[in-house]
């Protein structure tokens, strides 16, 4: 079942069990959705587009949250984490640090670097084969420090 699908079977179950926080977060989703379908000319999103959406989405909450709690607003930061959490069930499962750091260590043999200089070719391809799998900030300090070591 495509994503907006499944994300419309949801927003009326959580319309049912009355769940406002996770209907606010499944609406946000679907407007998302919805504003990239109909950027320039209408088309159907693929899975790669989709994942996409829902990592900015979760990033965007993330740097809310953080925001809030560096200016004391608890509140809305729970806000925020509450809709990462929502968000995150449609994204496939994230990687262990472990499991990042093998798969940094294979890209790293792959493209031949040595040292600190060639993170721009590590970064390159680990972004294309990890997206959706790892969040960017976390690939890049681990191949900084794998290429430092």
């Amino acid at each position: 079942m495509a994503l907006k699908a499944t994300i419309e079977s949801e927003i009326k179950q959580a319309m049912l069990a009355k769940n406002q926080p996770r209907l606010l977060a499944l609406r946000a989703i679907k407007s998302a959705i919805l504003l990239e379908e109909t950027a320039g000319t209408a088309h159907e999103l693929t899975s790669d587009q989709e994942m996409k959406i829902l990592m900015k989405a979760v990033k965007q909450r993330k740097e809310s949250a953080e925001t809030y709690v560096a200016n004391g607003r608890q509140e809305l930061a729970e806000k925020e984490l509450s809709e990462v959490a929502v968000i995150e069930e449609f994204l496939p499962k994230m990687l262990s640090e472990a499991e990042l750091t093998e798969r940094l260590k294979d890209i790293i043999a792959r493209v031949g670097a040595t040292g600190p200089g060639d993170i721009g070719k590590v970064m390159g391809t680990a972004t294309k084969e990890l997206a959706g799998l790892a969040e960017g900030k976390a690939i890049s300090a681990t191949a900084k420090s794998l290429l430092s070591a």
